[in-house]
């Protein structure tokens, strides 16, 4: 394993521009920009007058002022923010495509903050409608018909459209409690056929992988980054439930922390998320990748969505302002206890109806339980298929969730399940589970039934 260089000048390690070529996807190299979005940022040097964009008139918004309710992150005490004259004009008007300057040089400094990451480095950031429209932008920015990306599996099934789209191979790797299957990972690509480009990218879920709940050791995220680095792909860093880690062992660092120390910098692209501590609906998300990549992502805002809501920026900077990184950091603590209470409530109901019916290990991170059904010897050793139990017969008991066969990208079949412990009062949590130990002994006894029948 590659020891860390850290007295090596980092300057000397970043990967220079024209590294990346081969990596850009044929549809993001003809992308062109948008004249009038690349002249914008002119409007603010001084002394400018602008004829250029049609901006509408802000006489004619009917919103005259904006107030909401704010809770201290350590005191939890509610106080009234209201947003002033300057800031309601800003996020009512369009602003520029990276997202406003001001939010964005607020989240390069908590990228400091968190992961030890600074300007200067290699890397820029800029902002999205939730980090699922940049991990879209940035996987057809590297990926072309025919390419190869390697999928850590099982996978949130929400990102496989997007690989799908571009038309590339996806390639399952495996993981276990340790997170990514590194041994695997190193036999496959020592054994690739001869011929046959290597994968482009990596995609993974560190921290709280979802769907399975687990964390990648420090020890597999090294070994992850010497492969990437012997074999030439980049990862892919999809890290939504990185401030939702309950985990007993100290948070391990992230790829895109490591990286800083390796031979190489430039290899990661973080995907970063708020959705799940400040709100979900108002869609904050930000990506911290190499400038090129950045560049396509951004020129491909200019011509999908012109740029990400103003509004929703200019209120979650005024939150953060108000908090600061320290008071971030005081709340995201406070909602990952909160969902760790909720885990502990879900899995000590799951011991209550699914004991000997079921398998699991107890998730560190995010919002979901990954479990197996135990559906008898009939089911064969893959222990069967849990498609046909979750969508048909769950649902006729009035039970939602999700089959494991839709976290591949080959679809195989699965026994297991996922489901979410986020949102469900206890009562509603014991009632579905006591649903689903129905479901499950009355699949049991069909396989039992259908055995005697068939050795009849």
């Amino acid at each position: 394993m590659a020891q860390p260089v850290a007295d090596t000048p980092l300057s000397s390690r970043i990967l220079p521009r024209a590294f990346y070529e081969p990596f850009m996807s044929e549809s993001s190299k003809r992308r062109i920009e948008d004249p009038i979005r690349a002249l914008l940022p002119l409007e603010d040097a001084p002394g400018v007058i602008s004829l250029l964009v049609g901006k509408p008139n802000a006489d004619t918004f009917p919103i005259t002022s904006l107030q909401f309710g704010l809770r201290d992150p350590v005191t939890g005490k509610e106080t009234s923010i209201a947003l002033s004259e300057q800031e309601l004009a800003k996020g009512l008007q369009y602003s520029s495509t990276p997202g406003i300057q001001e939010l964005l040089d607020w989240l390069v400094g908590l990228q400091e903050y968190s992961h030890g990451r600074k300007r200067g480095e290699g890397w820029g950031l800029c902002f999205g409608t939730g980090s699922s429209d940049l991990i879209y932008k940035a996987v057809n920015a590297l990926l072309n018909p025919g390419d190869t990306a390697l999928i850590e599996a099982p996978v949130y099934a929400g990102v496989l459209p997007v690989f799908h789209a571009t038309g590339c191979e996806m390639i399952e790797v495996g993981g276990d409690a340790q997170g990514t299957d590194t041994k695997g990972l190193r036999e496959m690509l020592e054994n690739w056929p001869a011929g046959k480009p290597k994968p482009k990218v990596l995609y993974t879920v560190p921290y709280g992988c979802n769907p399975t709940g687990v964390t990648s050791t420090l020890e597999r995220r090294i070994e992850v980054l010497e492969l990437a680095r012997q074999h030439n792909f980049l990862i892919l860093e999809d890290d939504p439930y990185y401030y939702l880690y309950f985990g007993d062992a100290p948070r391990p660092p992230s790829y895109f922390t490591l990286e800083r120390d390796q031979p190489e910098v430039g290899r990661v692209v973080r995907f970063d998320s708020l959705s799940k501590v400040l709100s979900s609906g108002m869609r904050i998300g930000f990506i911290s990748a190499p400038q090129v990549i950045l560049d396509a992502v951004i020129l491909h805002t200019m011509t999908s969505n012109l740029q990400p809501p103003t509004l929703t920026q200019v209120l979650a900077l005024r939150l953060l302002k108000e908090w600061g990184y320290d008071g971030l950091r005081a709340h995201v603590d406070r909602v990952a206890q909160f969902y760790h209470a909720k885990r502990d409530v879900f899995e000590c109901l799951m011991r209550k109806y699914l004991d000997g019916l079921a398998e699991w290990d107890t998730p560190e991170a995010g919002m979901f339980f990954w479990f197996k059904l135990k559906l008898g010897g009939a089911a064969g050793e893959d222990g069967g298929d849990s498609e046909a139990i979750i969508r048909r017969k769950a649902l006729a008991k009035g039970v939602l969730a999700l089959p494991g066969t839709v976290c591949h990208p080959g679809g195989r079949k699965t026994a297991y399940v996922r489901a979410s412990f986020s949102i469900l009062p206890e009562d509603e949590v014991e009632e579905a589970l006591r649903r689903l130990r129905e479901v499950i002994l009355e699949a049991r006894r069909e396989a039992q039934e259908a055995q005697e029948g068939t050795s009849g």
